[in-house]
């Protein structure tokens, strides 16, 4: 929330600031306002504020859009690409038998009811480190 508050104040600070800085021109060119040092400095002024203001917002934006996504909770691609994963490493572990490892999973699965897919696969391996000890 705190980088949307600093570019919604500085875009409406900039839009300001913009009129302000095209009102203060047009007057200076249409000759309604007289060149002397205050609205050279105002106008001055205005350029600078208008300047940073736009710097600074592009640069909050650039670097929103650069931030990376934090995620707390694993997603189901995430736990499929994780299974398949350790599924995989089960499988070369085992020199391509993959009946051997489906049936390894389904015992580590009827010794340990009611656990997530992938630990399944992490106990079989962990379960054949420990054996080749």
């Amino acid at each position: 929330m705190g980088n949307q508050v600093v570019i919604l104040v500085g875009t409406f600070v900039l839009v300001v600031t913009g009129l302000l800085l095209g009102y203060v021109l047009s007057q200076l060119v249409l000759g309604f306002l007289g060149l002397n040092l205050l609205t050279l400095l105002g106008t001055i002024s205005l350029v600078l504020i208008f300047g940073t203001l736009y710097y600074v917002l592009f640069w909050q934006l650039r670097r929103e859009q650069l931030q990376p996504v934090t995620r707390t909770q694993p997603t189901q691609v995430d736990e499929e690409i994780t299974g398949n994963y350790l599924k995989n490493r089960l499988i070369a572990r085992l020199s391509g038998d993959v009946a051997a490892a489906e049936r390894l999973i389904e015992q580590a699965k009827q010794n340990y009811p009611g656990m997530p897919e992938n630990w399944y696969c992490e106990r079989v391996l962990d379960d054949l480190d420990r054996d080749d000890r």
